[in-house]
């Protein structure tokens, strides 16, 4: 018997609800860097349940507008302007179930985080040393205007568990070819 998804290659794109396609597209291209792609048109569904059957919401929401971006050499962002039928829900904190954040790979961790200061993005903390497997990387939580949660994460020289790790995918100082 196999094991996982068969053909899997990785993580193609993340989609994230945002309250405003225009200020989350400043805040990915002039502060985070991304590239924007293309941007696609709204899709509702007035009468039927695709919108419950496909995505999981209520029959009458309505998506206005998707955008997509490209976040350097990792997966893409996708963007959602929802116009949700039976409202929405503040993002969630990491603590809470679905709780989640995206993780950016820098190089320089305090070049990053003087970068982000001069755009006022709220900086949660101090850069923290991780230990154990993770010795090696230092990673710095920060949050978009809308709310949701980024983190900054850095290993120059790779993390402990590496000097063991049967594979390697990617490695900062020995990119995949």
């Amino acid at each position: 018997m196999s094991h996982g998804i068969p053909g899997m290659r990785g993580a193609d794109h993340i989609g994230i609800t945002v309250p405003d396609l225009d200020e989350a597209e400043r805040f990915l291209v002039e502060v985070l860097g991304a590239e924007h792609v293309y941007t696609l048109g709204a899709k509702r569904d007035d009468e039927g349940d695709w919108m419950t059957t496909q995505l999981g919401v209520h029959p009458r929401t309505v998506i206005r507008e998707i955008r997509f971006y490209r976040l350097g050499t990792g997966s893409n962002i996708e963007t959602f302007l929802y116009d949700a039928a039976d409202g929405q829900n503040p993002p969630p904190r990491n603590s809470d179930i679905g709780g989640h954040h995206l993780a950016i790979y820098v190089d320089d961790m305090d070049a990053a985080i003087a970068h982000l200061r001069t755009h006022e993005v709220e900086i949660m903390g101090e850069p923290v040393r991780s230990a154990g497997a993770a010795e090696g990387q230092r990673w710095l939580y920060f949050r978009s205007p809308w709310g949701m949660q980024f983190e900054l994460v850095s290993y120059p020289g790779g993390k402990a568990y590496e000097a063991s790790a049967e594979r390697r995918l990617w490695h900062p100082a020995h990119p995949a070819a």
